[in-house]
């Protein structure tokens, strides 16, 4: 029997970004199934907890629009286009992982492509939410010049998220790259425009503007630790919160 003073979550909907990077695992490149599978687990324990769970997913483990237009010559547009299309080969993994796992998982793309996603509609988007399922967004917004940093934030903000939570490989946001800079400060709590004023590496500036505006917090963990997921979503200090 559940102890009667058991924690309700803090949030009831959330949306999780996660960089393509968190689908590496062990490898240098592609997916791992064995990431997958973890993270699926983590989400499957606040889903049971009845928290509504959105995921937005990069692409850099497949391909990175910005990099490959910089370094190989490929026009902007043409190299973003293909990068959205990382991004749903990285849905459809975690849409299996999830499935697996029991969970019932739509993906929803910003690009038709009707014979494996659906294209997405905000009503529709909701609707899901509310039937318990996962939603998975892919294709970013569908537009090239925009990161998925951005696309999660229009995202929580179209389908009215408590919280963005942004997982990472790092526990926290740093005053620089604490992998590079010894005794790079961390920071516990920030303001939307302290991030853009000392242009600090949590969101894109665009992304961080839209959550100001909408007033919607993010929370930036470390992925890689076990359970930091149910953590920050029953309201734990860990990372950072900006607010």
């Amino acid at each position: 029997m559940a102890p009667a003073n058991k924690k309700s979550p803090c949030y009831k909907r959330i949306l999780l970004k996660l960089s393509g990077e968190a689908l590496l695992g062990k490898q240098n490149h592609g997916i791992d199934a064995e990431m997958c599978a973890s993270l699926a687990a983590e989400i499957k324990e606040i889903h049971d907890d009845g928290v509504q769970v959105a995921l937005v997913v990069g692409g850099g483990n497949i391909f990175r629009g910005q990099v490959a237009s910089k370094h190989f010559g490929l026009e902007r547009t043409v190299a973003d286009y293909m990068g959205m299309l990382a991004t749903v080969m990285n849905g459809l993994a975690l849409q299996n992982a999830l499935e697996q796992k029991g969970i019932p998982t739509r993906v929803l793309t910003a690009i038709e492509m009707q014979a494996i996603a659906e294209p997405y509609i905000w009503r529709r988007a909701v609707r899901h939410l509310e039937k318990r399922r996962v939603i998975i967004f892919v294709a970013g917004t569908g537009n090239p010049y925009f990161t998925t940093d951005t696309a999660a934030a229009l995202r929580a903000t179209e389908i009215k998220c408590d919280v963005i939570m942004k997982a990472t490989k790092v526990d926290g946001v740093y005053s620089a790259d604490p992998m590079k800079v010894k005794g790079a400060k961390k920071f516990t709590e920030l303001k939307f425009i302290d991030v853009l004023r000392k242009n600090l590496k949590v969101m894109d500036a665009t992304a961080i503007s839209m959550c100001m505006d909408n007033n919607l917090p993010i929370i930036v963990f470390n992925l890689l630790k076990p359970g930091n997921i149910k953590k920050a979503v029953y309201g734990e200090k860990i990372g950072t919160i900006v607010r």
